[in-house]
């Protein structure tokens, strides 16, 4: 079967199910595994991201995440590469190419392949979304078993905080505007020891009013912004460590601050989502020690004299601030 993945985290996916030989397409996004580099891209971006600041990039997207002409699609080369399905979403259109954008390029196509849209929202749909993708591609039971896999782990990480302080969570998804993530991540917070604020499980959320985060006062924050590697997001704290009543928060007093791979294991909805938990649990209680500075580091040191958010944890694996 021949596989175009218009959606990183479907390329995760196909990678889960151990399918990447049959990969023919892919988006200019999808970079992991590594191997995928080899692939052919079928999409550009609208937005030149590397260049604009976090402000421009929201305006360029439009208000709640209005952005149907974001992505341009090759469908020239997509023909050309014939494939038998087509992995796509419609759930955010500032995330990936759309559903009805896909459907209108390949009704144009002689042999027009199956379109699959996946649209989770929660935990439970990312693990299903597993199931679904391997039925099409005639693995169930390769689906089912890393399915079943996934789910351990994150039992794992119930196991491992049982018990513990729940601290007050706050994770950010866009710095200018402040943006809490919604969707899946307020669950991984919650798999992960700790107590979401400003988003519930499977919310699609918009930007804040700064004062509602002053008025929240986390005791932890995690930044995690859209698309942005951690080197990205540590350029830009200044959006938040300028702003009016930033070092009063309890989080930043505590230096509880951290910044995550946001792309890798919380703005994608496919399998490694679950990793995210895991790494949200060393951050909230050390219960992983094997998470990387590359994976969770933290932004400041706490002020001398001030105890550390109930239940939070100090890196142990030689993570230093920025």
């Amino acid at each position: 079967m021949r596989i175009v993945s218009l959606l990183p985290a479907a390329t995760d996916i196909v990678a889960e199910l151990g399918r990447l030989p049959d990969l023919v397409g892919r988006t200019h996004e999808c970079d992991w595994p590594a191997e995928v580099a080899t692939v052919p891209v079928v999409t550009t971006s609208e937005v030149d991201a590397d260049r604009m600041s976090s402000r421009e990039i929201s305006a360029a997207v439009g208000a709640g995440h209005q952005g149907s002409s974001l992505y341009g699609l090759d469908t020239e080369t997509l023909a050309g590469l014939a494939p038998d399905l087509v992995l796509t979403q419609d759930l955010c259109e500032v995330c990936a190419v759309s559903y009805r954008r896909v459907s209108e390029a390949v009704r144009v196509m002689d042999a027009g392949p199956r379109v699959l849209s996946l649209e989770p929202r929660t935990l439970a749909e990312v693990l299903d979304t597993v199931r679904v993708v391997g039925d099409a591609l005639g693995v169930p039971d390769v689906a089912a078993a890393r399915t079943a896999a996934l789910r351990r782990r994150l039992d794992e990480v119930r196991r491992r905080v049982a018990g513990r302080a729940r601290p007050a969570v706050l994770a950010i998804e866009w710095l200018d505007p402040v943006w809490p993530a919604g969707h899946w991540v307020p669950e991984q917070i919650e798999l992960a020891g700790g107590v979401p604020l400003l988003a519930g499980a499977g919310e699609h959320t918009a930007a804040i009013e700064w004062r509602l985060v002053l008025d929240a006062r986390p005791e932890v924050i995690v930044l995690l912004p859209c698309g942005f590697p951690p080197d990205r997001t540590r350029a830009e704290l200044a959006l938040l460590t300028e702003r009016t009543g930033w070092r009063d928060l309890p989080a930043v007093r505590a230096g509880a601050v951290w910044v995550l791979d946001g792309p890798a294991y919380f703005n994608r909805p496919g399998p490694r989502v679950v990793r995210g938990a895991e790494v949200l649990a060393h951050v909230l209680h050390g219960a992983y020690p094997d998470v990387t500075a590359a994976e969770a580091a933290p932004v400041t040191p706490p002020r001398p004299g001030t105890p550390p958010p109930t239940g939070s944890a100090r890196s142990t694996t030689g993570s230093s601030a920025p």
